[in-house]
């Protein structure tokens, strides 16, 4: 993965049905990051090959601004996944999210699948962790590849195929399998998004579950509806004090050096190189949000 893509603002990635046309047309001034345009589970069966159109000319139509547009295909062995793909890959999107990806060998098949279709290089594997046999191979998937950039956590599916309950703070078990999957994200230098909050109407408990995964060191969070970007991007953004933070540790660190320090304190801690790394990548995407 490129520095580039680790940077790019991944604070809000909004799920938009693909069917709506309404919603799509809305999607162009809603401020994510990112917008996931989604051809499975928001479209039923018999609107698939009409939805799967109306995402491809969203694409190509060049309207979304700064938005980072993935679509979400089908997945693999479904009657519409092939289809997908090569519409996906001829209409040329950031990204092209694929649903329940079990092993580091469909990621590989998805890859050359892309490549067979024309994708262009700029066009992304995403890829969802959301089941127990990705889980336990979830290092394997996120290393299959270079053009597999970022993950993305199913964690209904999780908690479905777990036999699981939604609860607030999230059960044990999910957060190992949030804690499983950004390991191996990061031991392959990916970037990887927190799971969707379902409640809509209950923005304290967004918070909360948005900040949870922001100290679990997770990039963004998937959402599913337009309330929730506003305070995703808090959460997942630096403030003005975090920015302020990491440019004065940067500033007595460097002059602690200059002048042949051999421990360099800082708002009476201890500055080491992990810390001005730390704050580099935060001043990084603080100036990334500003570019947009």
């Amino acid at each position: 993965m490129t520095d580039n893509n680790s940077l790019r603002p991944r604070r809000s990635v909004l799920y938009m049905p693909g069917a709506n046309e309404r919603a799509l047309e809305k999607a162009k001034g809603i401020d994510a990051d990112a917008l996931i345009l989604d051809l499975e589970d928001a479209v039923s069966p018999d609107s698939k090959p009409e939805a799967r159109d109306r995402v491809c000319a969203a694409v190509q139509s060049g309207d979304y601004g700064h938005r980072e547009l993935a679509i979400r295909v089908n997945g693999i062995g479904t009657e519409w996944h092939d289809a997908d793909i090569a519409a996906a890959a001829k209409a040329g999107p950031d990204a092209v999210l694929v649903p329940k990806v079990n092993s580091a060998g469909e990621v590989l098949r998805l890859v050359a699948s892309l490549e067979s279709a024309g994708a262009p290089a700029t066009t992304q594997l995403w890829a969802m962790i959301e089941t127990p046999i990705a889980l336990l191979h979830a290092e394997e998937i996120c290393a299959a590849h270079e053009r597999l950039t970022v993950i993305v956590m199913g964690t209904n599916d999780v908690v479905n195929e777990t036999y699981g309950l939604h609860v607030p703070g999230r059960t044990p078990l999910v957060l190992t399998a949030l804690s499983l999957s950004l390991l191996a994200a990061r031991a392959a230098g990916k970037v990887i998004l927190d799971g969707v909050y379902n409640d809509v109407k209950n923005l304290e408990g967004f918070d909360a579950e948005a900040r949870q995964g922001r100290e679990m060191g997770f990039d963004g969070k998937t959402l599913i509806h337009p309330s929730q970007v506003e305070p995703a991007n808090a959460v997942f953004g630096p403030s003005a004090d975090d920015v302020e933070h990491a440019q004065q540790m940067i500033s007595t660190f460097e002059k602690g050096k200059a002048a042949g320090q051999g421990v360099v304190t800082f708002n009476g801690r201890m500055v080491e190189e992990l810390h001005v790394r730390d704050a580099k990548r935060i001043l990084a995407l603080h100036a990334a949000i500003g570019s947009r």
